[in-house]
């Protein structure tokens, strides 16, 4: 084949490579089959503060959380992305001034033109301000309904309380008649009888205590 028939080849792949590295939002760079970085572009020198220079030859699996690397999330992604063609995710990553950023990251294999797998390619994107914002909506969303479940709450409390203190109102009319049969015991069968019939006043008590600060809340 002549030069000049390659040629335009070339300049398909130079085209390519300079569109890649134009694109400064997105990480996108190349794993060889181990996972080792062989491409970077400027966007990924941007957003995870590595040089080419830096990075081209170390493992991606530097830019994952500590936790994440002793649960073998790194190898786990390759596997994924080479039995099922893709791999995508979201979680924390590392920057290299060890800071972090949500990310969601995608996993593509690259293969020959026989099928056998040759690296992959890796697209990151910083979406920390939109799971923040996420959050907040969702948090928004949620105060109405927790108010309700309290208020809610707030009825079922009172309710409960209110029952009790009529079942405590019947139980101390019955011991009113109790006591007069106290008064003819004598010694420890007369005090044990006194505690008992103690007993529902003060339940009766912390009952209306309890339907108070439900109320007032």
């Amino acid at each position: 084949m002549t030069a000049e028939a390659q040629s335009p080849a070339l300049d398909d792949g130079l085209r390519l490579q300079l569109l890649i590295d134009a694109v400064t939002d997105y990480a996108i760079y190349m794993l060889d089959p181990a996972g080792y970085v062989v491409s970077w572009n400027s966007g990924a020198q941007k957003l995870k503060g590595y040089r080419p220079t830096e990075i081209i030859g170390q493992h991606f699996s530097k830019f994952f959380m500590p936790e994440d690397q002793a649960a073998g999330r790194p190898a786990k992604a390759l596997r994924e992305a080479q039995a099922k063609g893709h791999f995508e995710a979201e979680g924390w990553r590392v920057r290299k001034d060890g800071s972090r950023f949500w990310a969601n990251a995608v996993v593509e294999p690259i293969r020959d033109g026989e099928g056998r797998l040759i690296g992959f390619a890796k697209v990151t994107r910083d979406i920390t301000e939109q799971r923040a914002a996420a959050e907040q909506l969702e948090a928004a969303r949620e105060q109405p309904f927790q108010a309700q479940k309290m208020e809610a709450l707030g009825h079922l409390t009172g309710g409960v309380a209110h029952d009790f203190n009529n079942l405590l109102t019947v139980v101390l009319g019955n011991l009113d008649s109790a006591r007069r049969a106290v008064d003819q015991l004598t010694g420890e069968a007369r005090e044990r009888a006194v505690r008992v019939s103690c007993s529902p006043s003060r339940a009766a008590s912390r009952s209306r205590r309890s339907r108070s600060t439900s109320t007032a809340s």
